[in-house]
């Protein structure tokens, strides 16, 4: 995908954060866009943004949990287009609490967002992207997709299963020879509202816990994110890694292996005194 220009480009998670940039980005390099989200206002706003960009636009309310609704969306981005160029699957949430004081609902509803998202919408759009001739799907995992971190049971899980999703289908698509990249991105902290929007379980503070990410976590800002990731949409790249967090705690983590989870524990630990 060396030029997104005339490119139809599905973004669900477009109503906030970097479903948002990229949507306005590559608006700015001429593609037409399909931005789906489940908050109106946000949605409406990026909306605005993106044909302000000048770019052809299709929005729609859409709840990436609900696989129907998925299955006829895919369809009708479709119908309105003609064709689907690519799909980035970037909605999420997220959710901190210790395993033994979560809900099975809270577990659910990670998993449902941020792991069957991605699935419902790659399923969906898959035969489009394959009958487009040109197709590329962009999958979101998180630097939780690469290492776990205490407390984040939940969206590590999701995670974890979104990198193992997507690594097997870029290999599938390379065995059946079909015109179809496959990315996983993970990125690092990113200024974006997903910690002020998580739930969380036990007696942890909401507010002190999401302060605390945006502090001393959230380094790189969603419009750096944004250019990122389509640079590395438009290199192929099958990993790509959002910030120097990412890339550093990749490598440590190749480097010593399990022994990183004794290290994240300590750190997590001190993080927990700061945020209380």
């Amino acid at each position: 995908m060396k030029d997104f220009r005339d490119k139809v480009v599905v973004i669900t998670g477009a109503g906030s954060g970097m479903g948002r940039d990229i949507a306005v980005k590559l608006a700015a390099q001429g593609a037409r866009l399909a931005i789906s989200d489940v908050t109106p206002d946000g949605l409406a706003e990026t909306e605005r943004l993106v044909k302000a960009a000048g770019a052809e636009v299709h929005s729609q309310l859409l709840n990436v949990a609900e696989r129907e609704a998925v299955l006829t969306y895919a369809d009708t981005v479709k119908d309105h287009f003609g064709v689907v160029n690519v799909v980035f699957n970037n909605a999420g949430i997220a959710h901190h609490g210790e395993v033994e004081r979560t809900e099975f609902k809270d577990i659910e509803r990670v998993m449902d967002v941020d792991y069957w998202g991605v699935v419902n919408g790659t399923k969906a759009f898959l035969p489009h992207l394959i009958a487009s001739g040109d197709g590329h799907i962009v999958n979101t995992s998180s630097l939780f997709g690469l290492l776990a971190e205490p407390g984040q049971a939940a969206y590590n899980s999701a995670k974890f299963a979104v990198r193992g999703f997507t690594e097997a289908l870029r290999q599938e698509m390379i065995i059946a020879k079909h015109p179809v990249k496959v990315s996983c991105v993970h990125p690092g902290g990113i200024k974006t509202a997903i910690a002020r929007n998580a739930t969380v379980s036990g007696d942890h503070d909401q507010k002190a816990t999401a302060a605390f990410f945006d502090r001393y976590l959230a380094r790189m800002s969603s419009e750096d994110a944004a250019d990122v990731i389509i640079a590395g949409v438009r290199k192929d790249k099958a990993r790509i890694l959002v910030g120097a967090d990412a890339k550093i705690l990749d490598i440590a983590v190749r480097i010593v292996a399990s022994k990183y989870q004794w290290v994240s524990a300590k750190a997590t630990s001190w993080a927990l005194s700061k945020a209380q």
